[in-house]
Order: structure tokens, then sequence, then C-alpha cells
């Protein structure tokens, strides 16, 4: 790729296909074998897998910040956008020049020699601090179980969750019920368990993860990763002339500066803030009046939740989860987006190679039958595989002036239980809720018509709206006629009674102020740390900490522990891609809001409303603009009113 980099650099009349396809066609080879080595080493962690994972990263991080900084190249694009030829392009083919001359200045292409080294060194420390911070909250979260050997300790959790953990233990070569930190695990005794010491064990070592305190205290420590990656991101930001890298990161967004997001959530602060507080008395009186506790912990919120939510709701999750059996909700889910947007989810036939003996793998094809797409779908919590829920590109759509057509592959990966020697796999609601969220990535990947590798699918679209497709694809999971799709008793195959269903839909958006302000803390504190010149700062762990306890001040309704050590563990920001942009999930959620609204006065299956948001959002990948989708689909600007009705807070 190099020396096809050099040789077409020197071109003498550069155009698209003797320059960007000679270069692309190079790129999509190269990402098409860096994606699985990328993917296993999430899914199927192992040491040796590890040592090669790392050995590629440096290899194509040196790689893409040194044609990043081919000078030759930008002059030779910068050559076709001032030729005649230029006129001659299509839309996306001048969306995709503009964003690699954005992406040339982002990387330094402008900066003096010197300045350039020291940039491309950032980039491939910055690059391998990432891989080792989420490598420690792995291993940080792989080291911990809980052992119980006495029954009557466990006395609350559900069957499901008793035998997963006996499951664990006996794994391990141990007898008794282990607990782990992964979700299915953990979510469980958090929940439902009346232990309080085991939660307690249990949410501080959760809570302390990769840092110098809690059960593990310092041998997977994130502190010194941390610090170096504040540090090196505020000095790559100064190499090219932004304040801060908060600055930097927004250059590439909707958002149009750090000041407009930080109003942002402090607007979403002060609206919620009256109803959050007003949730948390209510939880801390019941908790008084019914349990005798004094003073709820951060061990406690989640357990005298759910007793709140039973009482005044009648509901419970232990008895809606078992109208959740995996195949009901795949089968509802493939129905949903078959109804709304004509696209059809199939098994496919085609032998397959699999990572683990769980995977499975459907095609995608649209309303005319037309082949798509593929995607893996990775249900479940395993040893070695990295926590939460994410779609991951395998393989991009790409299509050249040569005749050349590729068809998309998406990776699902999710953290659920597994099914167990009683049962088949069980989903919480919430879960089912992620499951939506991951397939609205893997559509926006699949479905694009774009062609050009830059701006297919999610590639190209501005961070801050990339979250959109998946969002909405969550309403129809609290939809009455969703939820009838995506429902059926494990034992009985009957149907969610509407009863339950109405209660469902009543405990919605139960203590949803409360919750807010969570992900506010997160997007908050996210955007501080990203403003700070920590050149500065000689005690740059204290100083986030101290950061971190500000913004809980300001705008978190609930207690922490004095061992709460979130940002040693917040892969999003510190080795995924939200850095400076965490706030995109209610940035987005207030986009998908207001489309959905359109979705309820047309009706939630009208597949024209379908095929006209596929046509405007999905479609289109990143070939233009969030806000001109946006205006052309709602014909009107975004309104935050939406989102705050969906969650239920009074504005």
């Amino acid at each position: 790729i190099q020396a096809t980099t050099n040789r077409v650099s020197q071109l003498s009349a550069p155009n698209w296909v003797n320059l960007i396809e000679a270069i692309t066609d190079q790129e999509n080879a190269l990402n098409n074998i860096w994606s699985p080595i990328a993917h296993l080493n999430m899914v199927m962690n192992t040491a040796e897998l590890r040592a090669v994972h790392s050995q590629c990263l440096n290899l194509l991080t040196a790689h893409t910040s040194w044609q990043g900084q081919h000078y030759a190249l930008y002059k030779a694009i910068k050559t076709m956008v001032k030729s005649d030829s230029y006129q001659d392009l299509t839309a996306p083919q001048k969306k995709v020049l503009t964003n690699k001359l954005q992406n040339f200045e982002l990387t330094g292409i402008n900066l003096p020699q010197q300045d350039k080294q020291r940039f491309a060194a950032i980039q491939l420390r910055l690059a391998e601090l990432g891989s080792n911070y989420a490598n420690n909250v792995l291993d940080a979260t792989n080291a911990y179980y809980n052992l119980i050997t006495d029954k009557t300790e466990l006395t609350g959790l559900p069957d499901y969750a008793l035998d997963a953990a006996y499951e664990k233990a006996k794994s391990r070569g141990l007898d008794g019920w282990a607990f782990t930190l992964d979700m299915p695990s953990y979510l469980p005794v958090m929940t439902f368990c009346n232990n309080r010491q085991l939660r307690k064990d249990l949410n501080i070592a959760f809570d302390a993860r990769a840092s110098e305190c809690g059960p593990h205290a310092g041998t997977y420590d994130n502190s010194t990763i941390m610090g170096e990656i504040l540090k090196l991101r505020h000095e790559q930001a100064q190499l090219l002339g932004f304040n801060s890298f908060a600055d930097m990161s927004l250059s590439t967004k909707m958002a149009e500066s750090p000041a407009q997001v930080v109003n942002f959530l402090n607007e979403l602060a002060v609206k919620s803030r009256h109803q959050a507080e007003s949730d948390m008395a209510e939880l801390s009186e019941f908790a008084k009046q019914e349990y005798d506790i004094e003073a709820l912990k951060p061990w406690d919120m989640a357990f005298y939740s759910e007793k709140l939510k039973q009482k005044k709701f009648a509901i419970s999750e232990q008895e809606i989860k078992l109208y959740f059996p995996e195949q009901q909700v795949l089968s509802g889910l493939f129905s949903i987006i078959n109804q709304v947007f004509g696209v059809q989810i199939t098994q496919a036939t085609k032998p397959i190679d699999k990572w683990h003996p769980d995977v499975q793998f459907f095609d995608v094809h649209n309303c005319n039958s037309e082949y798509m797409g593929s995607l893996y779908l990775d249900l479940y919590a395993r040893d070695n595989k990295r926590g939460g829920a994410w779609m991951a590109d395998c393989v991009n759509r790409y299509q050249n002036t040569q005749g050349y057509k590729q068809s998309a592959v998406a990776f699902v990966n999710c953290n659920f239980s597994s099914p167990s020697a009683n049962s088949p796999a069980l989903f919480t609601h919430k879960e089912v809720v992620t499951l939506f969220h991951e397939f609205g990535h893997a559509l926006h990947h699949i479905l694009t018509d774009i062609g050009e590798l830059d701006i297919s699918g999610i590639n190209g679209v501005l961070w801050d709206a990339v979250e959109l497709p998946s969002q909405l694809l969550e309403n129809w999971c609290w939809q009455k006629a969703g939820l009838k799709l995506i429902s059926r008793h494990v034992d009985t195959g009957e149907a969610l009674p509407d009863e339950m269903l109405n209660k469902m839909l009543k405990a919605k958006n139960f203590h949803s102020a409360r919750q807010l302000t969570r992900q506010l803390e997160f997007a908050l504190f996210d955007m501080r740390i990203h403003r700070i010149n920590w050149l500065e700062h000689s005690e740059v762990a204290k100083t986030v900490q101290d950061t971190f306890d500000h913004v809980r001040e300001d705008v978190l309704v609930g207690p922490v522990s004095e061992l709460n050590r979130f940002q040693h563990s917040f892969n999003h920001i510190f080795s995924g891609g939200y850095a400076a942009g965490y706030y995109s999930y209610k940035w987005a959620e207030v986009l998908s809001a207001d489309v959905f609204s359109k979705f309820e006065q047309d009706g939630i299956f009208n597949a024209k409303t379908g095929q006209e948001f596929l046509t405007e959002f999905l479609a289109k990948g990143g070939s233009e603009h969030p806000a001109d989708m946006f205006q052309s689909f709602m014909s009107r600007q975004p309104n935050i009113d939406s989102m705050l009705t969906h969650s239920g807070i009074s504005h």
C-alpha cells in the first residue's frame, strides 16, 4: 500500500480512478485483514493473540501516521479538487475528497517536520496505551470472583442466576456458586440478592476495577496509563493549534464547540434535576420505612429500586425475563425490521468459519430481495471477551469503477446470559433493548447505498449522529405491538399478558430522571477532562478524581462509594472512540426521539415512513451532513422536548 501511495502521488494528472481508487483498493484489502484480528482480540482474548494484536496495531498505526503526513498525496488530492474533472465527480465522491483533506490537516500535514515526527510518535503511543488500558480492564474483570458455599446466603436470586453461578464455579473446579464482574453474573446479585455484604463486595470490586484500590489494588492499575493518554491528547491538540483535545475532537462532529456541548448537557441536567431528586427521596423513604435502611449505599440502589418498582407496579424483572427467550426475541426483532424497513434477515445456509460454537450468522436482503450483506451474532458473555455490547465492521460495502463490488458484513457482540442445562437463553428486557440498539448500528452499516469506502455505512458519519439509528430502533421494544412480537413465555409459549405488558409500559420511565443524571455525569466528566491542559498537572490521577467528584456534586443524585474509580474502566473514552464525545449518546437521543415522533404520528409499522428513513439516513452513510438529513426527513430542526417526553421527564 505504501508503494502504491508513493507511485500514484507522483501522477501528473491525478483523477478518481488512478489516484483515489488505486489507494482505496489497497486500504480495503488492509481493512479486511485487520478487522478479524481486532475482533478476535476482543472476543477470544489470549496472551498469544494479544501479542499479535499489539504488533499489528503498532504497524497499522505507524502506517496511518505515515500516510496521513504524506505531503505528495495531500498535494495530489488538492490538485484533483482544483482540476476541471472535479466537477464531473458525484456528490459522494466530492465528500470523500473533502474528508480526506480534513483528515490530512488533523494528522499534522502542514506542521514543521519536527512536529510531524512528534505527532506521529504520539499517535503510535496512544494506540499502544489504549490497547493496554482495555487489556487491564479485561484482566481486572476476569481476575475477580466471589465464591459462596452456603446457598442460604443467596436468597432472592432467581434460579437462572443461581444455575449460572453454579456452572461458573463448576467450570473453575470449585464447589458452590461463583459470581464474577461480568454483567450476567453481576447485575442479578445487585438487583435481587438479599445478601447486602455480597452486594457490597461485588459493587466495590466492580467500581474499583483496574485502579489503585479494591480487591486487586494496583495489579491492573490504569492510573499511569490514563494520565499519559490525557497528556498526549492535549499535546496533540496543541500541535494542531487547538486550545484543547475537546476542541480538536469536536472539529469533526455536529456540535460546534465544547461550550455548546456543556450548555446542552447542563440544560438536560437542569430540566431533570428536580425530578431526579424527587426520585431519590422516594427511594430513600421507601428503603427506610419498609426495610429500616437509614442511608442508601451504592450497592443498595439497584436492589431497592427493584423492590420499589415491584411495589408500585406489581412487576418483577425475574417474571418478565421468562417472556424473552432468545429465539422469540430474535424472531420478533427480524419481523419488526422487516415490517418497518422491508428488510429480510435470515439464518445463512452456507458454511462459515466461527470463532466460537455459539456464534450465529445471518444474511440480509432488501425489500427487492437483493442481497445487501451479512452479520455475525455473538450473544453470550464468557471469559476473555470484552464486556458490554458493540457492533463492529467485519467488511465494508465497497464498489469501484472497475466492476469490483463488496457487500458489508457486521459483527454484533453482546454479553448476555447463555443457555443453561435447564433453560434456553433468557434475556432481561434491558438486554432486549441492547440487542435492538446494536442491530440499529448493523443496519446502518449494511444497508448503505454508498459504494465509496470512506463514507459507506457508518464510515464518515459524524460521531454525535452515529447513535441515531441504534437509539431509534430501541423504541420498538417499548411499543405494545413490538412487545407482542418479541415475547412468549419460555415454558407455555403464551403471549405476554396485557396486564403485564401495561405494567411494563407504566414502569418504563421509573426513576428515569435519576438514570439520566448518571449519563450526564459521564458525559460532563468526559468533556471536562478533555478541556484541561494536562501538561500543567503533575498529579493527573488525583486531578481526574477531583474532576469526577466535582461533576458528581453538580449533577449526580445518589450515593457514590469512596472507592469508586469508574474512570479506570471507562473504555468508551480511554480505549474506544468516544473521547470528548460521550455526550453523543444524549445528542443522538434527542435526534432519535424526535425522529420516532414521526413514526408515532404515521404508525410505528408504517412502511412508507420506514422506507423514507432508510433512504434518508441508513442508505446515505456518511455522504451528507446529519443535520441536512434530519431536516429533509422531519422538515424542521431538532427539538429537545421529544427526548424528555419519551423519558417521562416533565419540562
